[in-house]
């Protein structure tokens, strides 16, 4: 699986995240994700996200006016988007967790294989 393949389910709990804690527009979006460390990730990818995720009644959005410049579409969060947000959270925490024994595991066996050997 390619880091890109890995990032869309991800980018969309993200997006909620983001949306739940603030209406924002979709550059702010990019700018917000970039601070925490996702830096290839561009209007262009988010754009098709959110209109996936309006279609899907999980976002709404309304223009209002920039000081910076023509109208800008700010996105919040629907009940049904906060209800998506949730489930991603607990999902992510199973698959966090679940990733994380697999992990812990390997490195416990080979401290394990490594103690054997000595």
């Amino acid at each position: 699986m390619s880091h890109t393949q890995m990032m869309k389910g991800i980018l969309d709990g993200c997006l909620l995240a983001i949306i739940h804690d603030e209406e924002c527009y979709g550059y702010e979006m990019a700018e917000r994700l970039e601070r925490y460390g996702f830096s290839s990730i561009s209007e262009g990818t988010i754009y098709p996200l959110l209109l996936r995720m309006q279609r899907e009644e999980f976002v709404t959005s309304r223009r209002k006016a920039s000081t910076a410049g023509p109208k800008r579409k700010y996105y919040s969060l629907t009940t049904k988007g906060e209800e998506e947000l949730q489930a991603f959270l607990a999902r992510w925490e199973k698959l966090e967790a679940n990733v994380n024994a697999v992990i812990h595991k390997k490195i416990s066996n080979r401290e394990e294989k490594s103690d054997d050997n000595d």
